[in-house]
């Protein structure tokens, strides 16, 4: 048998203080945290509400880490940070809010330096191939259909 230990709300807040400054963090990410310690409802509530008033959570600053992160690091595209947000329960206002953090000139060029790559890449194979592999490989990283074949249309 397992000895799963146990916190009163005072160390479990302290460990969650940690958790949110170490990391941008979304309510769900605290609350699962929340329940791997065993916390009941009323501490796991009593902790989220000093977490938030403390500002170590903050929802609008994690959608706007989380998309700057995403583009800059993984150049994911708007569709792809929007649904990845969504599926943290992250609210369409905060989502607005994080995809206002990546400027509209950086945006077109990363598009179209991951599009040129990705043709580089596909290079030697039918036309239609090509396109059907930059479109697949476009979509899956976010980037938004009419972008996609505006490009396409230009090869």
């Amino acid at each position: 048998m397992q000895n799963k230990q146990s916190y009163t709300v005072a160390e479990a807040q302290q460990k969650l203080e940690h958790y949110c400054s170490y990391q941008e963090r979304c309510h769900q990410e605290v609350v699962n945290k929340l329940n791997s310690l065993g916390m009941f409802t009323s501490a796991r509530d009593l902790i989220l509400t000093h977490l938030i008033q403390e500002n170590f959570l903050n929802e609008t600053r994690f959608a706007q880490s989380f998309a700057r992160g995403k583009f800059r690091i993984k150049k994911w595209g708007r569709d792809r940070i929007k649904k990845e947000l969504k599926a943290r329960h992250i609210s369409d206002y905060n989502i607005k809010l994080g995809l206002k953090e990546i400027s509209e000139e950086d945006y077109r060029s990363t598009f179209w330096a991951l599009f040129e790559k990705r043709k580089a890449a596909v290079q030697g194979l039918s036309s239609t191939l090509q396109k059907k592999k930059i479109m697949s490989y476009m979509l899956y990283r976010g980037w938004e259909t009419h972008l996609i074949y505006e490009a396409l249309n230009d090869l």
